[in-house]
Protein backbone atom coordinates (compact mmCIF):
# COMPACT_ATOMS: atom_id res chain seq x y z
CA UNK A 1 0.00 0.00 0.00
CA UNK A 2 1.65 3.73 -1.00
CA UNK A 3 0.78 6.27 1.46
CA UNK A 4 -0.84 9.48 0.44
CA UNK A 5 -1.32 12.91 2.59
CA UNK A 6 -4.77 11.81 2.42
CA UNK A 7 -4.01 8.75 5.24
CA UNK A 8 -5.93 9.62 8.56
CA UNK A 9 -4.65 6.76 11.17
CA UNK A 10 -5.86 8.42 13.57
CA UNK A 11 -9.35 8.93 11.81
CA UNK A 12 -12.40 8.20 14.45
CA UNK A 13 -10.56 8.68 17.34
CA UNK A 14 -11.14 11.84 19.78
CA UNK A 15 -8.50 13.81 21.58
CA UNK A 16 -8.75 15.70 24.58
CA UNK A 17 -5.47 18.10 25.55
CA UNK A 18 -5.02 20.56 28.69
CA UNK A 19 -1.80 21.32 27.42
CA UNK A 20 0.08 24.34 26.80
CA UNK A 21 2.56 25.94 24.91
CA UNK A 22 4.57 24.02 22.69
CA UNK A 23 5.06 20.10 23.39
CA UNK A 24 1.31 19.41 24.02
CA UNK A 25 0.01 22.07 21.35
CA UNK A 26 2.54 20.59 18.45
CA UNK A 27 1.78 17.07 19.15
CA UNK A 28 -2.18 17.63 19.27
CA UNK A 29 -1.57 19.24 15.88
CA UNK A 30 0.38 16.53 14.59
CA UNK A 31 -2.65 14.07 15.89
CA UNK A 32 -4.88 16.40 13.73
CA UNK A 33 -3.23 16.19 10.63
CA UNK A 34 -3.29 12.39 10.98
CA UNK A 35 -7.33 12.65 11.29
CA UNK A 36 -8.00 12.52 14.92
CA UNK A 37 -11.29 15.08 16.03
CA UNK A 38 -8.93 17.64 18.56
CA UNK A 39 -10.21 19.56 21.36
CA UNK A 40 -8.30 21.64 23.78
CA UNK A 41 -9.79 23.21 27.37
CA UNK A 42 -7.63 26.26 27.86
CA UNK A 43 -7.74 27.97 30.93
CA UNK A 44 -9.39 31.37 31.73
CA UNK A 45 -5.94 32.93 31.02
CA UNK A 46 -5.35 31.74 27.69
CA UNK A 47 -2.52 29.64 26.67
CA UNK A 48 1.10 31.81 27.09
CA UNK A 49 2.10 31.44 23.74
CA UNK A 50 -0.81 34.02 22.73
CA UNK A 51 1.13 36.45 24.25
CA UNK A 52 4.71 35.61 23.32
CA UNK A 53 3.68 34.55 19.49
CA UNK A 54 0.31 34.67 18.24
CA UNK A 55 0.66 33.19 14.81
CA UNK A 56 2.57 30.43 16.02
CA UNK A 57 -0.54 29.78 18.47
CA UNK A 58 -2.91 30.38 15.45
CA UNK A 59 -0.89 27.64 13.35
CA UNK A 60 -0.58 25.36 15.74
CA UNK A 61 -3.88 24.91 16.39
CA UNK A 62 -5.32 25.32 13.19
CA UNK A 63 -8.65 22.88 12.66
CA UNK A 64 -8.64 22.40 16.77
CA UNK A 65 -11.97 22.77 19.05
CA UNK A 66 -11.20 25.31 21.79
CA UNK A 67 -13.19 26.07 24.92
CA UNK A 68 -12.42 27.56 28.10
CA UNK A 69 -12.60 25.61 31.44
CA UNK A 70 -11.36 26.73 35.42
CA UNK A 71 -10.18 23.33 36.41
CA UNK A 72 -9.60 24.81 39.87
CA UNK A 73 -13.62 25.00 39.86
CA UNK A 74 -16.44 22.96 40.04
CA UNK A 75 -18.26 23.79 37.01
CA UNK A 76 -14.82 23.59 34.96
CA UNK A 77 -13.90 20.03 36.67
CA UNK A 78 -17.82 18.77 35.71
CA UNK A 79 -17.07 20.52 31.82
CA UNK A 80 -14.01 18.25 31.89
CA UNK A 81 -15.09 15.29 33.21
CA UNK A 82 -17.94 15.24 30.24
CA UNK A 83 -15.42 15.51 27.78
CA UNK A 84 -13.15 12.90 28.96
CA UNK A 85 -16.35 10.82 29.06
CA UNK A 86 -16.42 11.10 25.28
CA UNK A 87 -12.23 10.80 24.51
CA UNK A 88 -9.82 8.62 23.88
CA UNK A 89 -6.84 10.20 24.47
CA UNK A 90 -5.58 12.72 27.22
CA UNK A 91 -2.78 14.77 26.71
CA UNK A 92 -1.47 16.52 29.71
CA UNK A 93 1.55 18.91 30.91
CA UNK A 94 1.32 19.36 34.19
CA UNK A 95 4.03 18.52 36.65
CA UNK A 96 2.79 15.26 38.74
CA UNK A 97 1.81 17.20 41.70
CA UNK A 98 -0.56 19.08 39.58
CA UNK A 99 -2.15 17.05 37.90
CA UNK A 100 -2.93 15.49 41.71
CA UNK A 101 -4.44 18.92 42.69
CA UNK A 102 -6.81 18.56 39.50
CA UNK A 103 -8.10 15.56 40.59
CA UNK A 104 -6.20 14.20 36.86
CA UNK A 105 -3.51 10.94 38.59
CA UNK A 106 -3.73 8.03 36.25
CA UNK A 107 -5.00 5.98 38.82
CA UNK A 108 -7.96 8.21 39.37
CA UNK A 109 -8.50 9.23 35.99
CA UNK A 110 -8.37 5.16 34.80
CA UNK A 111 -11.07 4.42 37.21
CA UNK A 112 -13.81 6.74 36.05
CA UNK A 113 -12.63 6.53 32.32
CA UNK A 114 -11.64 3.03 31.86
CA UNK A 115 -11.80 3.80 28.18
CA UNK A 116 -9.63 6.27 28.22
CA UNK A 117 -5.58 6.75 27.99
CA UNK A 118 -3.33 9.44 29.08
CA UNK A 119 -0.04 10.78 27.36
CA UNK A 120 1.54 12.71 30.29
CA UNK A 121 4.32 15.43 28.98
CA UNK A 122 6.72 15.92 31.47
CA UNK A 123 10.33 17.90 31.51
CA UNK A 124 11.97 14.82 33.26
CA UNK A 125 11.14 11.85 34.09
CA UNK A 126 10.68 9.68 37.43
CA UNK A 127 11.74 11.77 41.04
CA UNK A 128 13.27 14.70 38.45
CA UNK A 129 9.37 15.45 36.96
CA UNK A 130 8.98 17.60 39.72
CA UNK A 131 12.08 20.12 38.56
CA UNK A 132 11.51 22.67 36.67
CA UNK A 133 13.21 22.81 33.57
CA UNK A 134 13.06 24.24 30.05
CA UNK A 135 14.04 23.14 26.32
CA UNK A 136 17.22 25.05 27.03
CA UNK A 137 18.41 23.42 29.90
CA UNK A 138 17.32 19.81 28.67
CA UNK A 139 19.26 20.39 25.44
CA UNK A 140 22.15 21.62 27.44
CA UNK A 141 22.32 18.49 29.67
CA UNK A 142 22.77 16.40 26.55
CA UNK A 143 25.24 17.98 25.25
CA UNK A 144 23.70 20.13 22.14
CA UNK A 145 24.58 23.39 23.41
CA UNK A 146 27.86 24.43 22.18
CA UNK A 147 29.44 27.90 23.30
CA UNK A 148 27.40 31.09 24.14
CA UNK A 149 24.69 30.99 20.78
CA UNK A 150 21.15 29.80 21.95
CA UNK A 151 19.79 26.22 19.85
CA UNK A 152 18.43 27.63 16.23
CA UNK A 153 15.23 26.14 16.96
CA UNK A 154 13.58 24.32 20.20
CA UNK A 155 14.95 20.89 19.33
CA UNK A 156 13.58 19.15 22.40
CA UNK A 157 9.90 20.61 23.05
CA UNK A 158 9.67 19.83 19.08
CA UNK A 159 10.98 16.16 19.40
CA UNK A 160 8.85 15.65 22.76
CA UNK A 161 5.62 16.44 20.25
CA UNK A 162 6.53 14.17 17.68
CA UNK A 163 7.56 11.50 20.82
CA UNK A 164 4.07 12.54 22.40
CA UNK A 165 2.04 11.73 18.79
CA UNK A 166 3.65 8.75 18.57
CA UNK A 167 2.36 7.77 21.84
CA UNK A 168 -0.89 8.55 20.64
CA UNK A 169 -0.49 6.10 17.97
CA UNK A 170 0.94 3.64 20.73
CA UNK A 171 -2.24 4.25 22.84
CA UNK A 172 -4.94 3.94 20.00
CA UNK A 173 -3.18 0.83 19.07
CA UNK A 174 -3.23 -1.06 22.71
CA UNK A 175 -7.15 0.76 22.69
CA UNK A 176 -7.95 -1.33 20.21
CA UNK A 177 -6.03 -4.50 21.16
CA UNK A 178 -7.32 -4.69 24.91
CA UNK A 179 -10.44 -2.62 24.83
CA UNK A 180 -8.58 -0.50 27.43
CA UNK A 181 -6.99 2.71 28.28
CA UNK A 182 -3.39 3.28 29.08
CA UNK A 183 -0.71 5.76 30.29
CA UNK A 184 2.04 6.80 28.96
CA UNK A 185 4.74 9.34 29.89
CA UNK A 186 7.00 11.32 27.88
CA UNK A 187 10.19 13.65 29.24
CA UNK A 188 11.48 16.20 26.84
CA UNK A 189 14.47 15.41 28.10
CA UNK A 190 14.78 12.15 27.18
CA UNK A 191 13.93 13.65 23.52
CA UNK A 192 17.14 15.89 24.22
CA UNK A 193 18.77 12.32 24.76
CA UNK A 194 17.35 10.91 21.72
CA UNK A 195 18.18 13.90 19.32
CA UNK A 196 22.05 13.89 20.83
CA UNK A 197 22.49 10.38 19.97
CA UNK A 198 24.22 10.67 17.28
CA UNK A 199 26.85 13.40 19.28
CA UNK A 200 27.01 10.68 21.78
CA UNK A 201 28.05 8.03 19.55
CA UNK A 202 30.71 10.17 18.43
CA UNK A 203 29.27 11.23 14.98
CA UNK A 204 28.94 14.58 15.48
CA UNK A 205 32.12 15.52 17.55
CA UNK A 206 34.56 17.99 16.68
CA UNK A 207 36.67 16.60 14.36
CA UNK A 208 34.30 13.54 13.68
CA UNK A 209 33.05 12.73 10.49
CA UNK A 210 30.35 14.81 10.13
CA UNK A 211 31.54 17.00 12.94
CA UNK A 212 33.90 18.86 10.50
CA UNK A 213 36.76 16.42 10.25
CA UNK A 214 35.25 15.60 6.33
CA UNK A 215 36.27 18.17 3.93
CA UNK A 216 32.75 17.26 2.19
CA UNK A 217 30.50 17.36 5.40
CA UNK A 218 30.98 21.52 6.49
CA UNK A 219 29.51 25.08 6.09
CA UNK A 220 31.80 26.91 3.76
CA UNK A 221 32.12 30.95 2.94
CA UNK A 222 31.39 31.26 -1.21
CA UNK A 223 32.05 34.34 -3.32
CA UNK A 224 28.54 36.12 -2.39
CA UNK A 225 27.21 33.79 1.20
CA UNK A 226 27.90 30.12 2.25
CA UNK A 227 27.21 26.84 1.14
CA UNK A 228 26.14 24.18 3.28
CA UNK A 229 27.88 20.92 2.03
CA UNK A 230 27.33 17.44 2.46
CA UNK A 231 29.27 15.22 0.18
CA UNK A 232 29.94 13.11 2.77
CA UNK A 233 29.40 9.34 0.86
CA UNK A 234 32.28 8.16 -1.38
CA UNK A 235 30.54 8.67 -4.50
CA UNK A 236 29.55 12.19 -3.66
CA UNK A 237 32.41 12.89 -2.20
CA UNK A 238 34.39 11.93 -5.65
CA UNK A 239 31.83 14.21 -8.07
CA UNK A 240 32.88 17.18 -5.42
CA UNK A 241 36.68 16.34 -6.23
CA UNK A 242 36.84 16.11 -9.52
CA UNK A 243 34.55 19.22 -10.23
CA UNK A 244 37.23 21.15 -8.50
CA UNK A 245 39.76 18.90 -9.84
CA UNK A 246 41.35 17.98 -6.35
CA UNK A 247 43.04 14.75 -6.01
CA UNK A 248 41.35 13.06 -3.34
CA UNK A 249 40.64 9.44 -4.11
CA UNK A 250 39.74 7.79 -0.91
CA UNK A 251 37.98 8.64 2.05
CA UNK A 252 41.14 9.00 4.53
CA UNK A 253 41.54 11.93 2.02
CA UNK A 254 38.72 13.64 2.68
CA UNK A 255 40.18 14.23 6.29
CA UNK A 256 43.49 15.97 5.53
CA UNK A 257 43.89 19.39 5.97
CA UNK A 258 45.03 19.74 2.19
CA UNK A 259 41.79 18.52 1.28
CA UNK A 260 39.88 21.23 3.49
CA UNK A 261 41.68 23.44 2.29
CA UNK A 262 41.57 23.16 -2.05
CA UNK A 263 37.45 22.81 -1.22
CA UNK A 264 37.50 26.07 0.73
CA UNK A 265 39.95 27.62 -2.19
CA UNK A 266 37.44 26.15 -4.96
CA UNK A 267 33.79 27.48 -3.09
CA UNK A 268 35.45 30.88 -2.21
CA UNK A 269 35.52 31.68 -5.77
CA UNK A 270 32.61 30.71 -6.84
CA UNK A 271 28.52 32.48 -6.40
CA UNK A 272 25.73 30.72 -4.90
CA UNK A 273 24.56 30.54 -8.82
CA UNK A 274 27.46 28.92 -10.07
CA UNK A 275 26.87 26.68 -6.81
CA UNK A 276 23.43 25.73 -7.25
CA UNK A 277 23.60 25.15 -10.71
CA UNK A 278 26.63 22.60 -9.88
CA UNK A 279 24.64 20.65 -7.67
CA UNK A 280 21.85 20.04 -10.34
CA UNK A 281 25.06 19.60 -12.90
CA UNK A 282 26.73 17.12 -10.97
CA UNK A 283 24.61 15.53 -8.69
CA UNK A 284 26.35 16.89 -5.29
CA UNK A 285 24.28 17.34 -2.08
CA UNK A 286 25.03 20.94 -0.94
CA UNK A 287 22.45 24.51 0.13
CA UNK A 288 23.93 27.99 -0.78
CA UNK A 289 22.97 30.24 2.18
CA UNK A 290 22.95 34.00 2.24
CA UNK A 291 25.33 35.69 4.54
Amino acid sequence: MTLTAAFHPLQGVRILSLALNLPGPAALMRCRQMGAACLKLEPPGGDPMQQYNLAAYRQLHEGIELLTADLKTESGQAQLHRELAQADVLITSFRPSALGNLGLTWQALHRQHPQLSQIAIFGASGERAEEAGHDLTYLAESGLVTGLDLPATLYADMGGSLMASEAVLQAVMHQRRQGEGVYLEIALSSAAGYLALPRAWGLTQPGAAIGGGHAGYRVYPCQDGRVALAALEPHFALRLCAAASIEANSMQAMFEPATHEAVAAFLRTRTRRELDALAVEKDIPLFTLGD
